[in-house]
């Protein structure tokens, strides 16, 4: 009989890689989203079986949520830079709870929670990070933004329940492939607009960024490893790269030109804060032109240490970040040409 694994947040970027990923190895796999159109897709092109439920209505979650799975991978999460801290707490907090308790209610045997790498970000150089350097006591206030806070809050909400089921928390950084809607359009569109934002002239800037595949990769050895109860992952490709080398490669497999646009740091991240707290106080829907968090991602490097997730999972990314890069342009072109 195949293992039941189920997977939240399958209708997203990463939830569609991850069954791809799980039914290549022949998991039975329940894909969980609110999309019905995508759902329907993803079943059949991948014959899984789908369960439409909102994560907000706890009742609905108990009632459906599916008995004795092997795993739960629990990649839903609201995963943008601005907006209200009652939307984040929602999704990210709360429907965690809601999910972690339905799985333990249900008899699930393993929780894999899907958190970020963004809780460790800093207005500093910081190389080399460790899972534990973020300690399990939550650090205080405040946060570049509502993400941050509540990733660390389902963190430290899911600790509760160490006793209750199998807990496993990855942290991948910096999710890039066909299918992404945020790192590399965005970058794109912002090279054509007003040239790619360059901070300390582009020196130093190191930085760690993950191919899907080897994401959805490391999340099924989550599932079938063992020995690894209350453990937590930093994920990278283990290619750490300066910003401008990054953007230089992929605007040479695109073929345009590269335009940059020099900045002060310290004085953009002031205007950034300036941004949001307008945006805020009008609440305003749409995200500031400039955030705190993208000036600390683009100004400063920050890079993981994935050698726990190398000794305990056995993982070593199974694509580069050429093969990604490249793999992602030509799509993109190919989309372009149509």
């Amino acid at each position: 009989m195949r293992e039941k694994i189920i997977v939240t947040g399958a209708t997203g970027f990463l939830g569609h890689y991850v069954i791809q990923e799980l039914v290549a190895q022949n998991y039975e796999v329940i894909a969980v989203g609110r999309n019905k159109k995508q759902l329907v897709f993803l079943e059949e092109k991948y014959g899984i079986t789908p369960l439409i439920l909102d994560l907000s209505d706890r009742e609905q979650v108990f009632n459906l949520w599916p008995e004795g799975a092997a795993a739960c991978l629990h990649c839903a999460a609201l995963s943008t830079i601005y907006g209200p801290y009652e939307e984040f707490y929602q999704a990210n907090v709360e429907a965690t709870k809601t999910v972690v308790e339905a799985s333990i209610a249900k008899q699930v045997g393993r929780f894999v929670f899907v958190s970020s790498p963004s809780i460790y970000a800093k207005c500093k150089d910081d190389f080399n990070i460790k899972e534990l350097d973020l300690m399990q006591e939550a650090p205080a206030g405040p946060y570049l933004n509502y993400y941050i806070q509540t990733k660390i809050e389902a963190e430290q909400l899911l600790y509760r329940y160490q006793e209750e089921i199998v807990l496993v928390i990855v942290r991948p950084r910096g999710l890039f492939g066909i299918g992404d809607t945020s790192i590399f359009p965005r970058l794109m569109a912002v090279n054509k607009k007003i040239g790619i934002p360059l901070f300390r002239k582009g020196q130093g800037n190191i930085m760690d960024m993950t191919c899907v595949e080897n994401v959805a990769y490391a999340l099924r050895l989550c599932i079938e490893v063992n020995g690894i109860r209350g453990s937590i992952f930093n994920i990278t490709n283990d290619e750490p790269v300066p910003f401008k080398s990054l953007i230089e490669r992929i605007f040479q497999y695109l073929g345009e030109e590269v335009r940059y646009r020099n900045f002060n740091e310290q004085f953009i991240y002031k205007t950034a804060g300036i941004l949001e707290r307008v945006h805020y106080a009008l609440r305003l829907k749409k995200e500031p032109l400039l955030t705190r968090y993208t000036v600390s991602i683009l100004a400063y490097s920050q890079t993981l240490d994935i050698s726990a997730a190398k000794e305990k999972l056995g993982y070593q990314p199974i694509m580069t970040m050429d093969e990604g890069i490249q793999k992602y342009i030509t799509d993109y072109k190919k989309k372009m040409d149509r």
